[in-house]
């Protein structure tokens, strides 16, 4: 099973929960009519609604099913209703992943080991095989900056990271996905980004792996702004 077909449902049965789909104490669909809709297993369901068990969203009823939970919005962070359409959001998502990636990156810098290196520059040297390859390289772009978040060794860092997944950080790999399709000419700049933060990590410098978190960000930001431009050919 692909790490990411459980968490694509997942996010997918989110939205529709925060799209007012299914209300508050409302039973889900069965697994078997979820596996229908989807196109996949009933393993993969059960995985996705795992993750949304542990989100808070919904909860198994024995012999029942699985229900939408109540007050489910007081009881798990969740970003919903994000896109790349408007400026004012996506400055408003940047935002917030520059207060969290960033700080989670400064941590990483100084609590980072041998293994956790190893791990952040696996994911950079497979970043460069896609390019080389001609490959969006999604898979390890969202590996190094899982193993940078995993090497701040603070669970509470790994956990609301996890929550931003299925949001803010979705639409980052994204705009990560829009420069490898359509901005190839910017493949290296990026790619040296990643280098320089994971070379601030390895050096153990907080404050230079911070501000090398940041400048990929806002970067990151200024590319998608600049895909937009072009696809509406302005």
């Amino acid at each position: 099973m692909g790490r990411d077909l459980p968490d694509d449902i997942a996010a997918r049965l989110g939205r529709r929960l925060a799209g007012g789909e299914f209300g508050a104490g409302e039973r889900l669909p069965s697994e078997r009519a979820l596996a229908a809709e989807y196109g996949v297993s009933r393993a993969v369901v059960r995985e996705a609604l795992s993750h949304l068990k542990s989100d808070g969203l919904v909860e198994a009823r024995a012999g029942s099913g699985v229900f939408v939970t109540e007050n489910r919005e007081a009881r798990s962070f969740r970003m919903t209703g994000l896109d790349l359409d408007g400026t004012e959001a996506l400055a408003q998502v940047m935002e917030l992943l520059e207060a969290v990636e960033v700080a989670a990156t400064r941590s990483a810098a100084l609590h980072r080991d041998a293994a956790d290196l190893k791990a952040i520059r696996r994911a950079l040297i497979g970043m460069e095989y896609a390019i080389a390859s001609d490959e969006l390289g999604d898979e390890q772009d969202f590996a190094f900056h899982q193993a940078i978040v995993e090497a701040t060794h603070n669970p509470h860092f790994v956990s609301l990271c996890k929550h931003l997944e299925f949001g803010a950080r979705d639409v980052i790999r994204k705009a990560r996905a829009n420069t490898r399709a359509n901005l190839s000419d910017l493949l290296d700049a990026v790619q040296a980004e990643h280098q320089a933060i994971y070379r601030a990590i390895a050096e153990g410098d907080p404050e230079a792996a911070a501000a090398a978190a940041a400048c990929h960000l806002r970067n990151a930001a200024e590319r998608t702004q600049l895909y937009r431009h072009r696809e509406r050919g302005a």
